[in-house]
């Protein structure tokens, strides 16, 4: 039986070059994805990327919409399992981003950036506002409940959210974050939470 490297037939060569292209993200970073390489590295002609992707920049947004995409149902799983006060649900919705920051650091820093290009796609647009829509979500319930301070409700969202996203920026840049077991993530969440009680 001929045990050579076959061609890619199976059908889920979207879902191939995307996987594999994470991982060169992961390693070597945006600039040393190609469309050629991928195809090369999965087995297939070097013109069947194209039936799924135009060029690397639409490869790039289909990365970038797969992570948000990803990020909302791990941030939509974990609020299910939380309890209805707005600290349990906060601190459900900062540990499922957190983790998922720190897991995916390359392909986070292509999605934040991929979001704000003039080029970026309306799907990836779309799936961006609904990540911020849970995070909004998340304070508009807990001011329904008086357990957020009243106030517009995006100048409260950004004081929920900027910590979150500078914990993140400083644990991927490799500052130095304390020698507990969460990382100092406990102490983040409840001045986030402490900050956000009414008055």
């Amino acid at each position: 039986m001929d045990m050579t490297k076959r061609p890619y037939h199976h059908g889920d060569l979207r879902a191939a070059l995307l996987e594999r292209a994470e991982n060169v993200l992961r390693e070597r970073g945006s600039t040393a994805l190609s469309l050629r390489e991928l195809a090369r590295d999965i087995g297939v002609s070097p013109g069947a990327p194209s039936r799924h992707f135009a060029n690397k920049q639409a490869l790039l947004d289909a990365l970038a919409l797969d992570g948000f995409e990803r990020l909302v149902a791990d941030i939509a799983a974990s609020d299910k399992e939380a309890g209805p006060a707005f600290a349990e649900r906060l601190n459900a919705m900062a540990r499922a981003f957190v983790g998922f920051c720190l897991s995916n650091a390359a392909l986070v820093d292509l999605m934040f950036s991929a979001k704000h290009s003039p080029e970026a796609s309306p799907a990836l647009g779309a799936a961006a506002q609904r990540w911020i829509a849970q995070g909004l979500a998340l304070v508009s319930e807990g001011q329904r409940r008086g357990e957020v301070r009243e106030g517009s409700l995006e100048q409260v969202a950004l004081t929920v959210f900027a910590p979150l996203q500078g914990y993140v920026g400083l644990a991927v840049s490799g500052v130095p974050l304390p020698e507990t077991a969460d990382r100092g993530l406990d102490d983040v969440i409840e001045s986030i939470v402490r900050g956000c009680r009414p008055d």
